[in-house]
């Protein structure tokens, strides 16, 4: 095959989370840049390092706990998106204490292929109630404090579990 034959070879799979049946190279349309931000909050009130997390429904209609992010709005930075995600869906305010790493991944919608990249920091919880109301998007349809201890446990994606595991480490150092 040359290198601008889109075909592909008997036993090689291409594409990744998103792709559909027929691979992303059938995608019509163009490759969309986004960038996201968003993070774990944790408080320490109870004596235990808690994270607010959100549950969304997925596609098949079933509940997924992942981390809240959103994307960049304006001129603001990726700190800055994350502390106001963090608000909109969890209905807890924090500030930046760490980075927790950046997740990229590609997908397809609207016809469209889309390569995001999502930046994540940890923050220290400094008020709000945990709530779902404030989500301008209404995506989480629940939200929860969580024991850090059981974040790899309950988050459906593995890359939001590596995440956790760089928060747990951070948490831990800064004992």
């Amino acid at each position: 095959m040359s290198s601008g034959d889109r075909r592909q070879a008997p036993g090689q799979r291409r594409g990744g989370p998103g792709a559909g049946p027929r691979g992303p190279w059938r995608t019509t349309g163009r490759t969309v840049e986004e960038v996201s931000a968003g993070g774990i909050v944790v408080e320490t009130s109870t004596g235990e390092a808690r994270a607010a997390l959100i549950a969304r429904l997925n596609r098949a209609g079933r509940l997924e706990w992942c981390l809240p992010k959103g994307h960049l709005e304006g001129e603001e930075t990726p700190e800055e998106a994350a502390v106001r995600e963090v608000a909109e869906e969890t209905g807890i305010t924090g500030r930046v204490v760490g980075t927790l790493g950046t997740i990229d991944y590609w997908f397809s919608a609207e016809g469209r292929r889309i390569h995001k990249t999502v930046h994540h920091f940890l923050l220290e919880a400094t008020g709000g109630a945990i709530s779902v109301e404030g989500d301008p998007d209404a995506e989480a349809v629940e939200a929860a404090w969580v024991p850090v201890a059981q974040l790899r446990e309950r988050l459906a994606f593995s890359n939001e579990r590596r995440i956790a595991l760089a928060a747990s480490e951070l948490l831990a150092a800064g004992e």
